[in-house]
């Protein structure tokens, strides 16, 4: 998944369908801020394309990213060449610095296949942090809230491409499928197609809550925000005597 085609076209396409990277980094910079005033650093795990990484290296003064798929770190790469880009997983990373936020949006923790390995993200994730740090994870749609079936289709023009997009998703137990086609047309190229599978897993939202605590860390969940995805907040849980 996320291939090289996919990769070229990512950041744009998204754009051009309504998706607002710059606003929705200024966003999640404030309710960084709300919990860590004065946050300077910043790690964006499952960084994609960069669409985000690039707004808030604006807003913050020390940005890095992390992402599995080659092909979306080259092309993060391209877009942002003086930030360091590391290859990783996210359920198991190490990184030599650590942060006073890590990011994790657009759904990408939704690739995580069972409770344990979502533990282990968060986990992950927590040792990353500096003292009081804050950790933002916008999850993919809560079982209760998934459409079986949905479909989606657009078609959009980006420079001097026209890109057509379709999409058919199925639920199956605990998880979903996306089938997604494109077809990309150019003076240079002409026009063609090609597909991509994307794998979630359904999640509730105790079992997020249940992640989180099992890490140390105590979350918080912001109704209806990043497309009605929501977003959770989550620090360090402080021991009481």
């Amino acid at each position: 998944m996320y291939g090289r085609e996919v990769a070229e076209i990512h950041d744009d396409l998204n754009s051009s369908r309504g998706k607002n990277y710059r606003s929705e980094a200024e966003y999640i910079a404030e309710v960084v801020r709300r919990h860590r005033p004065g946050a300077r650093s910043l790690l964006d795990v499952g960084c994609g394309a960069g669409g985000h990484l690039e707004h808030f290296a604006e807003l913050f003064e020390h940005v890095e990213g992390l992402e599995l798929s080659q092909d979306m770190l080259t092309a993060a790469r391209a877009k942002l060449p003086a930030v360091p880009l590391h290859p990783g997983d996210m359920r198991d990373f190490r990184l030599e610095q650590r942060f006073d936020t890590v990011v994790c949006l657009f759904g990408s923790v939704g690739h995580t296949r069972t409770e344990d390995e979502l533990r282990d993200t968060f986990a992950c994730f927590a040792r990353h942090l500096t003292p009081g740090g804050v950790i933002l994870v916008e999850p993919w749609w809560f079982r209760d809230r998934f459409l079986d079936g949905y479909v989606s289709g657009d078609v959009v023009r980006t420079g001097s491409r026209t890109i057509a997009r379709v999409s058919h998703t199925t639920g199956h137990g605990d998880s979903s499928t996306m089938r997604v086609h494109f077809l990309v047309a150019d003076r240079e190229n002409g026009v063609r197609h090609f597909e991509e599978t994307y794998e979630h897993r359904l999640f509730r939202r105790d079992q997020y809550e249940s992640a989180f605590a099992a890490a140390g860390l105590e979350a918080g969940y912001i109704e209806d925000v990043q497309g009605g995805r929501g977003l959770f907040a989550a620090v360090v849980r402080e021991e009481r005597s």
